[in-house]
């Protein structure tokens, strides 16, 4: 009787909360029109009608998700048109999101690492079809080969993390090498190249294989070697390696305030503040924070020739085949999708980035279009991959024209 009386107290206690739940919910932004807005700069005449379907669009996605607030770019060419934030970058002091303003882009970070390891492979420095011992010699042996192609394109089997329970956010590495103690030890899920199943782990062991074949920090490397070619001053590591930098950058607020649904992943319930976070373990799989002009600039300079070789981003960007001959819409480190832009299907290359589980950032280039597009929140589990697709079309049918070199 006392089991039975337990459950049934349990079972009113669910529909209880989400009642509660529900009446406490705030909207943050209940007239989308009068949610803040700034700009970078005022778009060029061509680009006006895009941007002004583009604004409404974000601003109904701010109200619709309850999302504190967002930061969005676009890209045509090697031309950064638009770059607007939306909403709030922290709800306690109102302070409005800005496109200065710094978000976690989570799992979107990958695109970066892939960009990084695209530059030793065409220096010589490394192969896709290098085991993986090559480079990371502290990975332990496993009952198959694992090559680099297998890590970058999630074909090697390897765990992955537990989401919002993964248990590197409660540790330190100064380097991506000490973070395979917590997760190599585990055997292959599958024969690497047999089937695709994502892993944030993966790419924390490629980013070991870029610091050692880079022959420098991997931090160091990233920022010398990719970042500063393509001007992105605001891309940093999440938390910064030099902790007075990072205390000083907070200060200065060009860091948002980082949110978590309060109830069942769902931004309409409302925002709690995020838990004390450290990426530092995940490395290029998840480390770093950015501003979303960066992430177009990243976009355009990959698609525009200025950090890579053409041949090199093909490679990176072509869907990898498991052995069956299977497509795995996956490239190596860069997600493949068919989207239909202005009438027309044509192929969306870039990554969603998800924190503690949820979408937090998404970079989408449009190569034969030469459109980039980046949506970024501040809170997990925003739908910012749906509004770049939105966004991306109304730029295409103002008549955005292909740019690839």
């Amino acid at each position: 009787m006392l089991i039975l009386g337990g459950f049934g107290l349990w079972m009113l206690a669910i529909p209880g909360l989400w009642i509660y739940m529900s009446a406490t919910a705030t909207s943050l932004h209940p007239n989308p029109q009068e949610a803040p807005s700034v700009v970078q700069s005022g778009p060029l005449p061509r680009w006006e009608d895009a941007v002004a379907r583009g604004r409404q669009m974000v601003r109904a996605g701010l109200t619709g998700q309850n999302l504190p607030g967002l930061s969005v770019a676009v890209g045509i060419g090697s031309e950064l048109v638009w770059a607007e934030g939306f909403g709030f970058a922290d709800l306690e002091r109102l302070t409005p999101v800005k496109p200065k303003h710094r978000f976690r882009i989570g799992t979107a970070s990958t695109v970066l690492t892939s960009a990084a390891a695209g530059l030793l492979l065409e220096r010589g420095k490394m192969k896709l079809d290098d085991l993986v011992q090559t480079h990371v010699p502290a990975f332990p042996g496993k009952q198959w080969p694992v090559t680099l192609r297998h890590l970058m394109g999630h074909m090697a089997g390897v765990i992955n993390d537990g989401g919002d329970e993964g248990p590197l956010f409660g540790q330190h590495c100064d380097t991506p090498v000490e973070a395979l103690p917590h997760f190599t030890d585990s055997p292959l899920l599958f024969e690497p190249g047999t089937k695709y199943r994502y892993s944030n782990y993966g790419w924390i062991v490629v980013s070991a294989a870029v610091e050692s074949a880079g022959g420098e920090p991997f931090l160091k490397f990233m920022r010398e070697q990719v970042f500063e070619p393509l001007g992105m001053g605001d891309t940093i590591a999440d938390p910064a390696p030099d902790v007075q930098a990072d205390a000083s950058m907070k200060k200065n607020g060009e860091q948002v305030t980082f949110y978590f649904p309060r109830f069942m992943a769902d931004p309409k319930y409302g925002p709690g503040p995020m838990r004390e976070l450290n990426y530092s373990c995940y490395s290029g799989a998840s480390v770093f924070q950015s501003t979303a002009p960066d992430l177009v600039r990243f976009g355009m300079g990959i698609q525009n020739g200025k950090l890579l070789q053409r041949a090199t981003v093909e490679l990176l960007q072509k869907s990898q085949q498991l052995r069956s001959g299977e497509d795995t819409g996956y490239g190596l480190g860069w997600d493949l999708e068919n989207v239909t832009l202005a009438g027309k299907q044509t192929v969306a290359v870039g990554h969603d980035g998800d924190s503690l589980g949820g979408m937090v950032a998404s970079l989408i280039t449009f190569p034969e279009q030469g459109i980039v597009v980046s949506v970024i929140s501040n809170s997990s589990y925003a739908d910012t991959s749906t509004l770049a697709v939105s966004i991306a079309q109304a730029f295409a049918e103002s008549g955005a024209n292909p740019a690839r070199k």
